[in-house]
């Protein structure tokens, strides 16, 4: 039979918990994530309180089931990690926030337990997969952002946009739509507005540069896509 958990051994694991959720947490608000640094080790410390107590209450009792409460911060965690998560457009951000959220929870429980070897290895695993493995992720398979780019021109007729298009082939810009704005003398000049889909490591400088020295080209505007 194990031995009880003393006062110390709540404090050390208490302490432990903090530490752990820390680092997760200040990696994820060096990011600027909706869920950062207090959120985590709020998390961690939480879960290994409860954690503690599902085994303190069956030594009190002398019996039970130290693994109802754990089973009930899983399905909690659920729910806060859904919180994490946004939609902006067509793009879902958060996700890898949630999965942190969800993550330091049984990091939290796993010290809890007393389970000191199964928390660090588990704590450097996610650690390597937030820091090391996004850095070789993004060099990889590059994020993709959708944008709305607007093409003014200086006269009043039918845009030519064939030109524009070459551009955005050179540059590995997919169009998603395009809107023809024909100019109507004294009143509006021509434009053109594109939904397209921008790689991350896109020089987007050059792009707009690329297209303003096509003629007949006034300005070229960029805009975020919600």
């Amino acid at each position: 039979m194990l031995n009880p958990i003393t006062e110390i051994d709540i404090v050390i694991r208490l302490c432990l918990a903090f530490v752990a959720g820390g680092i997760i947490g200040f990696e994820r608000s060096s990011r600027r994530q909706v869920a950062g640094l207090r959120t985590h080790i709020l998390i961690a410390v939480g879960a290994a309180c409860l954690m503690l107590l599902s085994i303190w209450l069956p030594q009190l009792f002398n019996g039970g089931d130290p693994g109802r409460i754990a089973a009930q911060v899983v399905t909690g965690m659920g729910f806060l990690g859904a919180g994490a998560i946004i939609k902006l457009g067509g793009d879902v951000k958060g996700l890898t926030t949630a999965a942190s959220l969800w993550v330091v929870a049984a990091i939290g429980m796993t010290i809890g337990a007393g389970m000191y070897v199964a928390a660090i290895v588990t704590e450097v695993l996610v650690l390597a997969s937030l820091v090391w493995l996004n850095r070789i992720e993004r060099k990889i398979f590059p994020d993709i952002r959708t944008k709305i780019l607007e093409v003014h021109y200086n006269h009043f007729n039918e845009p030519d946009t064939d030109i524009t298009m070459e551009i955005f082939k050179s540059f590995s810009v997919k169009s998603q739509e395009m809107n023809v704005y024909p100019g109507h003398e004294n009143e509006k000049k021509a434009k053109v507005s594109y939904h397209v889909s921008i790689l991350e490591t896109t020089d987007i400088t050059k792009l707009t540069k690329a297209i303003k020295s096509s003629d007949n080209i006034e300005h070229v505007e960029i805009k975020e896509k919600y």
